[in-house]
């Protein structure tokens, strides 16, 4: 065990929380203007691809990263992370073809592939077992500040300066997560030089089989993530609504309100009983989206979706990290973040395909998001059930 723990937060702990801030940031800010920018390239008919292949190499990159980062350590991998997206972001100006941004889309997966990986299996190293939900619930509260700010200031600045000013910023705030990071101390396990051998994987690095059940919900609770992501800009217009970012800054402040209380609930209560609550809210808010006429109700939608959001991530990680082995801690973060991109892609590339850029199918869209979440919800009852009746029949 790391001889660490002996202090739940740190200088590194609110490094970490810092860094986060600023990746979060330095890709999501692009995310309100891309649909337009694909649209001008005359791309409008792969509005779902923006989302599913970032999402595509985030997954395929991550038991490259899992493995990185339990072998060479936590810190290299998160810079390579923030070290892509500060190198994409002077290639976007450069773009004047769908394919060119599409390509770039598919690189710049790998960004969140490694960065998270890596942050996640170091809180885990660095915080006691008994408050890994609070400190899952304040290090992703930092993300999440740092994706609102994003949305807010992604669609500012480009009204503002212009379309590549807001790419320059991205990477200024990727370079600047990285730059934080130096001077930290490694806190893997037996770390090892890097050697060519280590970008060879094999099946038992891709998945850990500890985590699948946190794995699985979290893939079906992200599927909504990735519709919201795709289509809520268009929504947005259709609604008259002039900031295609407001959806995202309402409901990134919402999950704000409840990440850390989530977390402390999780250690009190349990994961799995949090969890059945946030998918709850995921449902009601994907119905309620998917019949917004107005902005009331579409906005309502958002902080309700935010509650679902706020209380899943440090929900799950926390999960995963009671369940999967210390010394296969960076693997099993890798095998979740996966379940997440499997997700988003399936959420952004089903209502690219759904929506067709056609208004009247806001509806369906939206509630296929639902169904995924019944399906997840409907799983954790049936757990919950079987427990029960196993401890009837012992008693």
């Amino acid at each position: 065990m790391s001889t660490t723990k002996h202090k739940t937060y740190s200088l590194q702990f609110w490094l970490l929380c810092l860094s986060s801030f600023l990746f979060f940031a330095s890709f999501s800010m692009l995310i309100p203007e891309l649909p337009d920018y694909l649209t001008s390239l005359g791309g409008e008919d792969y509005k779902g691809y923006i989302i599913g292949l970032f999402t595509i190499t985030a997954g395929l990159s991550r038991p490259f990263s899992g493995k990185l980062t339990d072998k060479v350590g936590r810190i290299p991998v998160m810079v390579i992370g923030a070290g892509v997206c500060f190198i994409l972001g002077f290639f976007y100006p450069l773009v004047t073809t769908v394919f060119g941004f599409l390509l770039l889309r598919l690189f710049h997966g790998f960004s969140t592939g490694f960065k998270p990986t890596g942050t996640v299996a170091y809180i885990a190293d660095i915080v006691p077992m008994d408050r890994r939900g609070e400190a899952m619930g304040l290090s992703s509260m930092f993300g999440t500040v740092g994706t609102a700010a994003g949305f807010g200031m992604g669609s500012a600045i480009a009204s503002t300066f212009s379309l590549n000013t807001l790419f320059y910023c991205s990477s200024a705030f990727a370079i600047l997560s990285v730059l934080i990071l130096f001077g930290m101390k490694e806190t893997a396990q037996n770390k090892e030089r890097f050697r060519p051998s280590h970008l060879l994987v094999n099946w038992k690095d891709v998945y850990e089989p500890s985590v699948i059940v946190p794995t699985l919900i979290m893939a079906l609770g992200y599927f909504s993530f990735g519709i919201v992501l795709t289509v809520i800009p268009d929504f947005s217009v259709h609604l008259g609504i002039e900031n295609k970012g407001m959806f995202f800054n309402i409901f990134t402040v919402s999950s704000l309100l409840v990440r850390i209380l989530a977390g402390k609930a999780s250690d009190k209560f349990g994961r799995e009983t949090v969890m059945m609550v946030s998918l709850t809210l995921y449902i009601v808010s994907m119905v309620l989206v998917g019949l917004s006429a107005h902005a009331v109700t579409f906005f309502i939608g958002a902080v309700i979706f935010g509650f679902a959001t706020g209380m899943n991530s440090p929900t799950i990680f926390a999960w995963a990290t009671d369940l999967s082995p210390e010394k296969f801690r960076g693997r099993a973060m890798a095998t979740v973040f996966i379940g997440l991109e499997v997700g988003i892609m399936a959420g952004a590339f089903f209502s690219g395909w759904s929506f067709d850029n056609d208004p009247s199918n806001f509806p369906i869209t939206f509630f296929i998001g639902a169904l995924s979440a019944i399906i997840a919800l409907t799983y954790l009852l049936f757990r919950a059930y079987n427990r029960s009746k196993e401890g009837h029949v012992t008693t």
